[in-house]
């Protein structure tokens, strides 16, 4: 499973028949380490051990990378390329109480918002404020996981 995880950044935008294949092999290992019949159904075990679907696991990889990027917890390089609405705006305007993040303007659509700053900044504010206003990592984490769990699986 940690390899899976290792390069979530370059999962960010695959297609979805790729997306498919990944959670084949998350599949996979969840009936490794719950054992059942090849022909249940898989959604069940996946709730049982609180495991997200490949999409929203790669969300919450990119949206903790966001996260430290603008709670200084992340490297520089990384860091710089991240910036709050409220900071890159030169007059008060009603972003500026909001934890939203500005997106560069992109030349090139099929690579440029790829790249780590647009398609972070777009997860970023894609999520609800309860999540983004966490004060601390270990909240974060927490709000994040059980608002893409309830995405992923919706009750």
């Amino acid at each position: 499973m940690p390899r899976l995880d290792y390069s979530n950044a370059t999962l960010a935008v695959l297609l979805a028949s790729q997306l498919r294949r990944l959670q084949s092999v998350l599949n996979a290992a969840d009936r490794l380490v719950h054992p059942s019949s090849r022909y249940e159904h898989i959604t069940p075990m996946l709730r049982d051990f609180r495991w997200l679907q490949s999409p929203e696991c790669i969300d919450f990889k990119f949206a903790v990378l966001i996260y430290r990027c603008l709670n200084g917890l992340a490297p520089w390089y990384l860091s710089n390329d991240i910036q709050r609405a409220a900071d890159s705006n030169c007059c008060r305007l009603q972003s500026s109480s909001s934890s939203q993040i500005a997106i560069r303007r992109t030349w090139l659509s099929t690579v440029s918002d790829r790249a780590f700053p647009v398609a972070g900044s777009c997860l970023w504010n894609s999520l609800p404020p309860a999540v983004t206003s966490a004060p601390m990592l270990c909240f974060f984490w927490n709000h994040l996981k059980t608002y893409l769990f309830s995405r992923s699986f919706s009750f």
